[in-house]
Parts: C-alpha cells; structure tokens; sequence
C-alpha cells in the first residue's frame, strides 16, 4: 500500500535550549555543530533542540514550566503546547548533549522508550528552571519549517557535570562552550545570532523579561512581535 506523502514544508513546533554558564565572570553557551549532510542547516553551530514529538505532552514533568512561561507560550499557538514544549526541551537537552535538567526520583507508572536512558540517570524531567526567551517561525522557502521556542537556563540548574558529554547522541559534533563575547567568530544560522544578541543584553539578570521577542514569518509578511502575558502579583 502506498504511504502517504509527508509535507516537509509543514511547520513544526520546536524547543530550543540555551545554557549559559559563568555569567558573572566569563560567560559562555553550549553549542555543537550539525552534520553536513543534515537537511537543515548543514555545518552550522547552533543550540541543542529539536522538533515537537507527538508524547511529548504525555511525559509527566516533576516539576512543571513557571505560570509567566506557560502563558507566553500559549499565546498565538495551539492549545496544550506548552507542556510539550517543555518537555521537548528537556529531552532535546538530554539526547544532543548528555546534560540533565531533572530531579532526583522515580518515575510514576512506565518509563516511555524514548526516556529510558533519561530515566537511568535518576532523575524524573522538570522544567522549572526554563526561561522562555524567544521565538521565530523559519521563513518560507527552507527545506524544513520550525516554530521555534528558544529557552534559557542556567548551567548552574543542571544536575549532571556540565563538562560531561559522554551521554550525548551524535545529532550535534564539537559540543563545546563557546565564549560569549567570542561566539560570533563561529559559523552559526542568523537567527542564532540575533538570539545571542538578547542573550548578552540580558547575561547577569535571570528575572523573566518585560516580553518575549517574536519574529513571525507568514507566506505573506514578517512581523516582529512581542508577547507579554500575567505576571504573578505576588
């Protein structure tokens, strides 16, 4: 039976993780360089992140996404996605680098297959100490589309060695911290560049930002956006 045709032209939500480390001193992010044979941006230098996966809202967190999170995440996108794009974070993080962002604990009911090696760590994921801190839409015309949700954590939050990459998948090679203040000597996609630029403005202050940059590319139009969302009185 012939299998039906996958529109590779479909945008697909997706996560991508920053970790910042040394910020009061030398600060430096995480980054790796992509296959030169892969579809999308060949030999580039970017962050650990990927695509959406379809249980990835099932994956129970230990601890869930901020509340100022969530809501800015569920603005003009589908219903539900946030959790999901939490979740991907963190799996992201784990499968391209090694790295844990989790807390020590059994899991509750079965391990799904694509968290057995997460879960033999022991540690259970919690996305708690993800900030959301930027989102573009890849711009018509590329051989894959992302809604892409950039994330920012501190090297501080992990719970493995951050020097450790022994765990790592072979999706990203070269998986290194780069500093900061020399990244941009490195082969990286523009929108990872705009994106450090955000970062370096704000690398001594975690507190949430003011609103989420939002850079929508229709078929029709780019807009830049921003999302705010409630912030906790309290």
């Amino acid at each position: 039976m012939t299998q039906p045709m996958i529109d590779k032209t479909a945008i697909r939500n997706a996560a991508t993780v920053i970790v910042l480390r040394d910020r009061t001193r030398q600060p430096k992010v995480l980054m790796g360089q992509r296959g030169a044979k892969a579809a999308f941006m060949p030999n580039k230098f970017v962050f650990p992140g990927g695509a959406v996966d379809a249980d990835d809202a099932k994956v129970p967190l230990a601890r869930p996404l901020p509340p100022l999170c969530s809501d800015r995440l569920a603005q003009d996108a589908e219903p539900g996605i946030a959790r999901a794009l939490g979740v991907a974070a963190v799996r992201e993080l784990f499968e391209e680098t090694g790295q844990v962002l989790g807390q020590p604990g059994p899991w509750p009911g079965k391990v799904p297959t694509d968290w057995l090696d997460f879960a033999g760590t022991g540690h259970r994921p919690a996305a708690d100490m993800l900030q959301f801190v930027f989102r573009a839409i890849t711009p018509p015309g590329r051989p894959r589309r992302f809604d892409a949700r950039f994330f920012l954590v501190d090297a501080d939050d992990l719970a493995t060695d951050p020097d450790d990459f022994s765990a790592a998948s072979d999706e990203l090679s070269h998986l290194q911290w780069v500093e900061l203040d020399q990244v941009r000597r490195i082969d990286m996609p523009f929108i990872t560049e705009v994106v450090l630029a955000e970062i370096a403005a704000r690398v001594t202050d975690m507190s949430p930002p003011d609103s989420v940059p939002f850079f929508r590319n229709d078929d029709e139009e780019s807009l830049f956006l921003r999302l705010r969302g409630k912030r906790d009185p309290g």
